[in-house]
């Protein structure tokens, strides 16, 4: 039987576990490197993340959040390679981890960087605008089939990144042909859909639930292998968990977005074990617990070995999904 553990209590048993003294602790200002840009949901987290630390007193020093979005995250993982053997820098990570060395060419490669901590997978959810009469993703599909090859407008976050590779999967599955439509940020997407500028987004949840909840975009279904498991309602009559999963709802597609912490290369196992330290706590909070719910995260959290298989066996699927799009760098197939 699972027994239910209060976030308080979790918080104070990863504290009372956590060694009094580590054999190494920063000694300045810690740069959070964010290769995205403001809004969006590494931005959202790594920000919320800082506040938790700051509010709890996870640690001595500040953590400074840095957007470094340049070159679809390529500004951020160089700077963190460039800076080997600095524990005083850390980055958040999502799929661009993959998909900008992938698309880009740019001499980068996670493998060039050192594994921390496995935050959560992050969902991705088919939103429509809650004005338009799309029930079903096949009722969005059919229509946008219906009006030819290119009429639908789908927005997503930056070219050849998730939710292009999202959005080209769904063609492939289906038949239907968008076009597709980058901004900078989730944020912005959410606001072109709010606004009808573009038909449909691929969007993370925290991306998308303020206009959720206030009734201007409606779900069809999310990318997961399985139903959210959160039960309590963000709309007047519905909740995480009522969203169907998509490959239940007739669209064969699945797709989840890491969130996790690396560090520059060149740094030492103490310094490595800091941060596992440091995030553990952080997972143990209220807050975080909140975090996860209102962002319909899956909690999925890994660290050493498990971490990096992990990372080395979702490279290979992008690549898979990369070639069968054709967004590999120079079109390579």
């Amino acid at each position: 039987m699972t027994r239910f553990v209060p976030a308080a209590a979790m918080l104070a048993a990863a504290l009372a576990a956590a060694p009094a003294v580590h054999a190494w602790e920063p000694t300045k200002s810690i740069e959070f490197i964010i290769p995205a840009g403001t809004g969006g949901g590494a931005d959202q987290m790594a920000r919320a993340i800082q506040g938790i630390v700051a509010k709890h007193g996870l640690m001595h020093q500040s953590l400074l959040p840095i957007n470094k979005a340049g070159g679809a995250g390529a500004e951020g993982f160089l700077d963190v390679k460039s800076a080997k053997g600095d524990p005083h820098k850390i980055i958040i990570t999502l799929s661009n981890l993959f998909t900008t060395p992938l698309a880009t060419g740019v001499p980068f490669n996670w493998r060039d960087l050192t594994p921390v901590q496995m935050l959560a997978l992050d969902n991705f959810v088919l939103w429509v605008n809650a004005k338009t009469p799309y029930k079903t993703p096949k009722d969005y599909v059919e229509a946008a089939k219906k009006a030819g090859p290119g009429k639908f407008k789908m927005g997503g976050t930056g070219a050849k990144q998730e939710d292009q590779i999202i959005t080209a999967a769904i063609e492939q599955r289906t038949g239907a042909k968008f076009t597709y439509i980058p901004f900078k940020g989730g944020g912005a997407v959410a606001t072109q859909l709010v606004g009808g500028h573009v038909d449909s987004t691929v969007n993370n949840p925290i991306e998308a639930v303020a206009q959720w909840r206030a009734g201007n975009l409606r779900p069809l279904c999310v990318f997961d292998l399985k139903r959210l498991p959160y039960k309590q309602k963000v709309t007047k009559d519905m909740a995480w968990g009522d969203i169907p999963v998509c490959k239940d709802a007739g669209l064969d597609v699945d797709y989840l977005m890491l969130r996790g912490i690396f560090m520059p290369p060149g740094v030492s196992q103490d310094q490595v074990q800091y941060y596992i330290d440091l995030f553990k706590k952080v997972m143990a909070t209220p807050e975080w617990q909140k975090l996860m719910e209102d962002g319909a995260f899956n909690r999925t959290a890994l660290v050493g070995k498990e971490y990096a298989d992990w990372v080395a066996k979702e490279e290979a699927r992008h690549v898979s999904l990369m070639k069968a799009a054709g967004f590999m760098a120079g079109g390579g197939k």
